[in-house]
């Protein structure tokens, strides 16, 4: 990777763009240790944000977060029309969206800086047969998974702009409004639970135990990890409702350490073998071609998957934010001030 330096601007984001495009980062985890290089440098210069108070970051430290949205799988099954690009978003199938939903606690220790830990339940599929890419679409391979993931997220604020304003509204009366923006970039480190399963005459089962790739036998892979590791790199704004309450959106690219989300990685296996040992099942989820021609470009050492490139998945997911750094306390009798006279009620 090559290095190439801007001169200082005020303008963060012409940074990040012009850096972008300078070193064509196309890959998430380098493009956020760049950015999490640019903001650090920017900080310096206190360009980064507005306050009314110096306390009011402080009355935001403690949230709970929900969120929803679709998922896309970025892996060998299914994709585009179009041979398939690693870790591409030009990859990416909308036909086999599926969905998540997440809880998270986030805890903003500094005014720039903020870390969350989170748990999502979601799933992600593909489909060979939706894509008119021909060699693809010859595979024929299918598999859906469920997705358990538990991380934790190191945050980093972009630009944000708070104000709290009078809890009491009175008519004729103008005070402060609340506000809260933040645009913020994330990074983090977790684990994923999956567990790949295959359409066999309308049911679906799992596909780890048919060992569809030959997995265990002299030679082969070794049987895989239902397990893995995540990176989740991304960006996400919020902006208030009210004191309490906030609204934003989340894009999140999650890299795994493992090829088999889909139960796809390396070469065709012997289905005779498969058909002895684990059964019918495991010798047609093995190779499913839906012909005698189709199924000799997959057959036992010729390429099912590319093992060099491991699985991938994203969210875009709607959350929202509930604020419990403070709990609402009864009303007690405001005073308001008009030029140096104090009223009460």
């Amino acid at each position: 990777m090559k290095f190439f330096f801007l001169p200082l601007k005020k303008d963060i984001f012409v940074q990040i763009f012009l850096l972008f495009k300078a070193n064509n980062m196309l890959k998430p985890v380098k493009f956020f240790f760049l950015l999490c290089f640019i903001v650090c440098i920017s900080d310096s210069y206190g360009q980064i944000s507005t306050f009314n108070s110096t306390k009011n970051w402080r009355r935001n430290k403690k949230e709970l977060v929900l969120n929803i949205g679709p998922t896309g799988f970025l892996g060998e099954l299914g994709g585009r029309d179009l041979i398939g690009k690693n870790y591409s978003m030009a990859d990416l199938d909308l036909k086999s969206t599926s969905f998540n939903i997440g809880f998270s606690y986030r805890y903003r220790f500094k005014p720039y800086f903020a870390t969350s830990t989170i748990i999502d339940l979601g799933s992600v599929k593909g489909d060979d047969k939706l894509t008119l890419e021909p060699a693809r679409n010859a595979r024929n391979l299918n598999f859906k998974s469920i997705l358990i993931s538990a991380y934790q997220r190191f945050e980093m604020m972009l630009y944000f702009k708070e104000s709290f304003g009078h809890k009491y509204k009175f008519k004729g009366v103008k005070g402060k409004s609340n506000n809260n923006e933040q645009v913020y970039l994330f990074g983090g480190i977790g684990f994923t639970y999956f567990n790949p399963k295959g359409n066999y005459n309308g049911s679906w089962i799992p596909l780890r135990p048919l060992h569809t790739e030959g997995q265990g036998f002299p030679g082969r892979p070794k049987e895989y990890s239902l397990i893995t590791p995540i990176i989740p790199v991304g960006l996400g704004f919020r902006v208030a409702l009210d004191r309490m309450w906030r609204i934003g959106m989340e894009f999140t690219y999650f890299k795994t350490f493992t090829d088999y989300m889909d139960d796809v990685s390396t070469t065709g296996f012997d289905t005779d073998l498969l058909l002895e040992k684990y059964g019918p099942e495991s010798a047609f989820l093995s190779n499913p071609a839906d012909s005698e021609q189709h199924k000799a470009w997959f057959a036992n050492g010729q390429q099912r998957g590319d093992a060099k490139h491991k699985d991938a998945y994203l969210f875009a997911n709607v959350i929202i934010v509930r604020n419990i750094t403070y709990k609402v306390s009864s009303p007690r009798r405001p005073q308001l001030k008009w030029k140096g006279m104090r009223a009460k009620f």
